[in-house]
């Protein structure tokens, strides 16, 4: 659509420069009549049509004119703005621009005299060399305009297939979720003594924090003030015991207070989760992970390095759009929640810090300390 407004616009761009140009050569032989009628009613002995040649002059009332002797003294003007017409500096700043435009209009007189008859376009011709500038403008204006609502109704339209995909799971897990739960409380009753229930009970309350996540999409989640350490420090202790043994987990991060920033901690933890998944399947499930975490006046930041596969330049904005994955499973959806996640309801930024092909990648995460 665009394509086709700039060559509708180019079109008549064409078309009405081709028109200017035939306009000019009409305006500049009216100028020449003009001029001519202004020398024949000037002369003393003029045997012509007195009334014609007043018609003439008193018709051109469209192409500015100024008539000047030959030493450039003006002698009157036409068609120029009523209020100022008297202001001789304005008069003499509009000689010098059309002086730069238009030859001059030589009309000869008795004894080897002659006046100057300059002359600048009319307000018709003027409007109609700008007239295709606006009109590409007006319709390349619409077509953003177009774009932009059909871009917005699109986007709205996968929110709500998003957000229903969600609630069906949320919804889906719930069941088996509350029936793993009873099953457990059975088991650790009568067999107290048996180390699994307690791995099994930390697992369905992870299934719990998942289907609360999925359920809150689509709504706006409230924010509270918390520690991003604590949160970070159970969500890597966690994923460690879910691990393969290959993959080493270093930590780095030492604070003698807590560090809190405005979060919702379910869907922080979220954003680890996928961070940390994406850096064990880029080592293929042998490597190292790094978490660091350091803070400013203003900000926490967390760094997840790996020692993976690395990410080339070109794709360090397109890992966190949806679909996006080097995976033969995956629907490449993990990092861009945890995007919209940071950005859409923390207020936050996450991208890629570094990243080196075949040495590995740092994904950085940078959360404000007050509320936004």
């Amino acid at each position: 659509m665009l394509l086709i407004a700039v060559l509708i616009g180019m079109g008549s761009l064409i078309y009405t420069e081709y028109l200017v140009s035939k306009l000019k050569v009409e305006e500049r032989k009216n100028v020449e009549l003009w001029a001519e009628a202004t020398r024949l009613i000037s002369l003393p002995d003029t045997i012509q049509n007195v009334e014609f040649l007043s018609t003439i002059i008193e018709n051109n009332n469209t192409v500015p004119v100024i008539l000047a002797d030959e030493s450039d003294s003006i002698i009157s003007i036409r068609n120029f703005d009523a209020h100022k017409s008297g202001d001789y500096k304005y008069i003499r700043k509009q000689l010098e621009k059309i002086k730069e435009r238009n030859k001059p209009i030589v009309n000869n007189l008795e004894n080897g005299h002659f006046n100057l008859i300059y002359y600048k376009d009319s307000i018709i011709l003027t409007m109609l060399i700008y007239y295709p500038y606006i009109q590409l403008g007006i319709v390349i204006f619409f077509i953003l305009v177009s774009y932009l609502a059909f871009r917005s109704s699109r986007k709205a339209e996968q929110n709500q297939v998003w957000v229903g995909m969600s609630k069906e799971t949320a919804h889906q897990l719930g069941t088996p979720t509350s029936s793993l739960a009873g099953w457990i409380e059975i088991l650790q009753n009568k067999y107290p003594g048996i180390s699994i229930t307690g791995e099994l009970a930390r697992d369905v309350e992870r299934l719990e924090k998942v289907t609360e996540r999925f359920s809150r999409i689509g709504s706006r989640p409230s924010l509270t003030k918390e520690d991003i350490v604590s949160i970070i420090s159970r969500t890597i202790d966690y994923l460690k015991s879910r691990t393969s043994s290959k993959v080493k987990i270093n930590i780095d991060y030492k604070f003698d207070k807590a560090v809190e920033v405005p979060v919702n901690s379910a869907l922080f933890e979220w954003v680890i989760e996928n961070v940390f998944k994406n850096a064990v399947d880029s080592m293929e499930g042998s490597g190292e992970i790094t978490v660091r975490i350091t803070e400013t006046e203003k900000h926490a930041l967390i760094d997840i390095s790996d020692t993976g596969k690395g990410i080339p330049k070109s794709a360090f904005n397109k890992i966190f759009n949806p679909g996006f994955t080097t995976k033969q499973r995956g629907w490449g959806l993990g990092l861009s929640l945890a995007k919209r996640i940071i950005e859409e309801y923390h207020n936050g930024k996450i991208f890629v810090r570094h990243s080196e092909v075949g040495k590995g990648s740092c994904i950085r995460i940078v959360m404000n300390k007050d509320k936004f």
